[in-house]
C-alpha cells in the first residue's frame, strides 16, 4: 500500500512535546527537521514546560509565516534564552569547558543553589517572585495569534490546591500559563492564574496526550521524549538519585496514559466510540540516547554551544526516525506499547 510520505500527499500528526529545561533544545532540533517535510501537517501540539514554549513558539510562528515561520521563531526563541544565560550565574567551571562536559555540577552557584533550595523556598529566596523567562516570552511570542491559529495548542500546568493537571487551549495561553507550565518549586513562586496558584505541568501530565485524542483529528502522535523512561545502573549520589526521581515522576503520568492505550487496543473489538478513539491512536517515539549522558543539573545550562548541540542531535534524531519509520506514519503504530503491560 503508498504511503503518505512515498506519494508526497499529506499527513495530520500531532506532536507530544515533553519538558525538561535546556533539553528543550534537542525538541527544537525535532522540531525544526519536521518542519522540513511538506507532506507532514500539525493538527495539535500537546506540551509541557520547555515542551509548551516549544510549542507555542512554533504555532505563533506558523500562524505568522507558515512552516518557514515557525522554523524561524524557534531559532530566536533559542537564541534569546541562551543571550540571557550570558549574565547567568550558573556557568560551567574551567575544567567541565577544558573537558566538553555539560554539567553544572562543579559551578559554585549550582552547588549553593542546590544547597538552599533544600533548606529555602523560593518565597525566600526570591521574593519578587522574578522570573527572567518572562520577558522572554512576551517578547518572542505574539499571543493574539495563538487564538485563530490554524493547529490546536494544549498546554499542561498543576493546580497546586488539588494537584490535577489543567490544560489550557489556544485562545488561554499567555505568558504566565508558559510559566505556570515551567514552575519548579523549589526554583519559582507558584504562579497565579484566575486566582488558583499553579506549578509545573510535569507532575500531572508531561505532555497531557487526552486532548489530541479528543480534539484532533489526526490518528498519528509524534511523541518527544527528553525525560529518559529507563536509565541503566542504579544511583548512588545524592544528586544522581535526585535526578533519577524526578525523571521517574515526571514520566509517570505520560506512562499511565500509555498504557490505557495498549489495554484498550487489547480490548479494541469491544470498545466504545471514545476508547476506540484511544486504541486506533498511533504512537511514534524520537528520543536520544545522548539524553542519558546528561545530568539534571545541564538543564540549567543555556551556554549557545550547548544548545546548538541539542539542536543538532534533535534533528539526527528526527531524521533517522523519518529514514527508518517515516512509511509507518499513517499506517501503524511505530512505539511498541505492549512493552510497558509487562509486569502489570
Amino acid at each position: 500500500m503508498p504511503t503518505a510520505s512515498a506519494t508526497g500527499s499529506r499527513l495530520l500528526i500531532d506532536l507530544a512535546l515533553q519538558g525538561g529545561g535546556s533539553h528543550g533544545a534537542f525538541t527544537w532540533g525535532v522540531l525544526d527537521r519536521l518542519l522540513e517535510e511538506p507532506w507532514l501537517t500539525i493538527d495539535g501540539i500537546t506540551g509541557t514546560s520547555a515542551g509548551a514554549m516549544n510549542a507555542a513558539i512554533l504555532v505563533a510562528g506558523y500562524a505568522a509565516g507558515g512552516a518557514t515561520g515557525a522554523r524561524a521563531a524557534l531559532e530566536r526563541f533559542w537564541r534569546s534564552v541562551s543571550h540571557a544565560a550570558l549574565a547567568s550565574p550558573f556557568q560551567r567551571g574551567p575544567l567541565d569547558v577544558l573537558l566538553g562536559r555539560w554539567t553544572l555540577d562543579n559551578s559554585p552557584m549550582f552547588v549553593a543553589l542546590d544547597l538552599t533550595s533544600r533548606l529555602f523556598s523560593p518565597y525566600d529566596l526570591n521574593p519578587g517572585g522574578s522570573n527572567p523567562l518572562e520577558a522572554i516570552l512576551a517578547e518572542q511570542i505574539d499571543f493574539d495569534r495563538l487564538a485563530d491559529a490554524p493547529i490546536r495548542l494544549f498546554v499542561t500546568a498543576t493546580s497546586v490546591r488539588t494537584g490535577r493537571g489543567r490544560v489550557f487551549r489556544n485562545n488561554e495561553v499567555r505568558p504566565e500559563v508558559l510559566l505556570a507550565s515551567a514552575c519548579l518549586p523549589t526554583l519559582f513562586q507558584a504562579v497565579e492564574i484566575d486566582g488558583e496558584p499553579y506549578w509545573d505541568g510535569g507532575y500531572s501530565g508531561n505532555p497531557t496526550i487526552t486532548p489530541l485524542v479528543r480534539e484532533c483529528s489526526s490518528r498519528d502522535t509524534i511523541l518527544v521524549q527528553i525525560n529518559p523512561v529507563e536509565r541503566p545502573g542504579t544511583p548512588r549520589s545524592a544528586r544522581d538519585i535526585l535526578n533519577r526521581l524526578n525523571e521517574v515522576s515526571f514520566n509517570a503520568v505520560l506512562l499511565k496514559e500509555l498504557r490505557m492505550i495498549a489495554l484498550l487496543r487489547r480490548m479494541a473489538s469491544s470498545c466504545h466510540d471514545e476508547a476506540a478513539a484511544w486504541a486506533n491512536m498511533r504512537i511514534h517515539r524520537v528520543s536520544s540516547t545522548k539524553l542519558l549522558e546528561l545530568g539534571y543539573s545541564s538543564k540549567l545550562n543555556a551556554e549557545w554551544a550547548f544548545l546548538a548541540m541539542l539542536r543538532d542531535e534533535g534533528r539526527r534524531a528526527a531524521g533517522a526516525f523519518l529514514a527508518q519509520h517515516g512509511d509507518s506514519l499513517g499506517q501503524r503504530s511505530t512505539f511498541d506499547l505492549d512493552q510497558l503491560l509487562e509486569g502489570v
